[in-house]
């Protein structure tokens, strides 16, 4: 299938590793001019190498700490000037730490806050002038299958990104008479670096527990969730807005 992303210009926010990079390599394999950011610049190089190695357009990278409002309107400026207009924005961020909601203090809610929120708002508002005037855009959130099934070993995550929803809902009425979608999509396990990372040496075991829990029985391939963001960037999903598109393999129960 064509999604009509050859020539596009897209930005992917965190896309140095995981389900960022991910998404990054899937849009370029569309034919999309991709920028990316990161904070490690060496692991930022590695990703610009793999994602132009997937398509025929162009790479652009830049180090950004998306904590940093001005910062990440530099970066969405920056992507501007390079290709003269952005058509997607796909906004990401790290992760949280892990533990029950009772487990943390103050000063633990406003970090997730400033490092899983409002990440997405500071580029959001930076590119809402350039995918205004283009009259076709995409927004695509990236968030956590926590903001419909609140983890109880996810105490932060199922609060701070939240507040996504509301943010992404008043959106779609700001954005609808421009052609711009807004959509938001909660992820549940795939098998990325942070895994590891979390689970140690008992990675493969650890996520056959995890696995037991879901319904499909496996944890998420990277590659299929680059290939459902590539679509909701596509000609083809111009009637889906307003959206939360979970990818979890059934694991969130509520209805």
């Amino acid at each position: 299938m064509d999604l009509g992303l050859q020539g596009r210009v897209a930005m992917v926010a965190a896309a140095s590793s995981g389900l960022g990079l991910a998404v990054a390599r899937a849009l370029a394999g569309e034919g999309a001019h991709v920028s990316i950011c990161g904070r490690d610049p060496a692991r930022l190089a590695r990703a610009h190498a793999e994602v132009a190695a997937c398509g025929p357009g162009q790479v652009f990278s830049m180090p950004v700490d998306l904590t940093d409002e001005t910062a990440a309107a530099g970066w969405v400026e920056r992507t501007a000037e390079a290709y003269g207009r952005l058509d997607i924005v796909v906004t990401n961020t790290g992760g949280v730490q892990f533990g029950p909601v009772d487990s943390f203090r103050v000063p633990d809610f406003r970090e997730a806050v400033e490092g899983n929120l409002l990440p997405h708002i500071s580029v959001t508002l930076a590119a809402l002038p350039h995918v205004r005037r283009n009259g076709w855009g995409r927004l695509l959130m990236i968030t956590s299958e926590s903001v419909r099934q609140p983890h109880p070993e996810s105490g932060l995550s199922s609060v701070a990104r939240l507040g996504l929803l509301g943010y992404m809902k008043g959106l779609v009425e700001a954005l609808g008479s421009a052609g711009v979608t807004v959509n938001v999509i909660a992820p549940g396990f795939h098998r990325t670096p942070i895994l590891d990372q979390q689970f140690g040496v008992d990675v493969e075991v650890e996520i056959a527990k995890v696995a037991e829990r879901i319904p499909l029985g496996r944890v998420g391939d990277v590659a299929d969730f680059g290939a459902l963001v590539s679509f909701l960037a596509g000609e083809q999903a111009a009637y889906i807005t307003g959206s939360v598109v979970v990818a979890d393999g059934g694991n969130t129960r509520g209805l």
